[in-house]
């Protein structure tokens, strides 16, 4: 593990394991070593932190690509911490560099590393689960590697949108079993499929309504 990342969920994830004491299930779904895309909803900004304190694995992130060449001290300070964490960037306004970053997943995952994705997108704008994108079936497929559905409750309620302080509120974590994706796929329809599955079963894992469209994008 990179050592900001040991770091991390050394303080950071001790606190959160201690302050609100997250409900864990399905860890047996992990596998101790080898490689696979995390696959989850997305409510909070406070999702990757629980993801975190709950995986006993280094786990994988994105993150945008100013935050590796922003300037000025508060620059420097988020350029070590998202080099530090492991991250990979992403350009999320330019589809071809969003493609890249895709690729850049690959080789962590081929040498066995696990990778978070938020196939909606984007943050929930209303606590429904919305239609997911391709990519990681994509990415699961160039890898090689199957695809783990994790269900997050509650994260929401912690840190709303535009919160200055985390609020006391229960979270679950739930990780499914892996979905192959493996000499599944034969064409796009294929890719659509088991990405439709995967989304299936992560609104097994959380309960939440299912919305058939992609999610708006938000506002910030």
């Amino acid at each position: 593990m990179p050592l900001l990342y040991d770091l991390t969920k050394l303080t950071v994830g001790t606190a959160l394991r201690l302050g609100w004491q997250p409900h864990v299930e399905g860890l047996e779904h992990l596998p101790r070593h080898g490689g696979a895309v995390l696959a989850s909803n997305h409510l909070s900004v406070a999702d990757e932190l629980f993801l975190v304190a709950a995986a006993p694995r280094h786990v994988t992130f994105w993150a945008k690509a100013e935050y590796f060449t922003s300037r000025g001290p508060s620059g420097w300070l988020n350029r070590q911490i998202v080099t530090g964490m492991g991250a990979i960037p992403v350009d999320r306004a330019d589809g071809r560099a969003a493609l890249r970053a895709l690729d850049a997943a690959v080789p962590v995952l081929r040498s066995g590393g696990l990778v978070a994705v938020y196939p909606e997108g984007t943050r929930s704008p209303d606590g429904r689960l919305y239609r997911g994108r391709v990519g990681m079936t994509r990415l699961a497929r160039d890898a090689e590697v199957p695809i783990i559905p994790v269900g997050v409750l509650g994260t929401a309620e912690v840190l709303p949108v535009d919160a200055r302080l985390p609020r006391r509120h229960p979270v679950t974590l739930r990780f499914g079993p892996p979905i192959p994706v493996a000499d599944r796929i034969t064409g796009p329809r294929d890719i659509r499929t088991i990405t439709d599955e995967v989304m299936a079963a992560i609104q097994k894992l959380t309960g939440q309504e299912y919305v058939p469209r992609y999610a708006p994008p938000r506002e910030s």
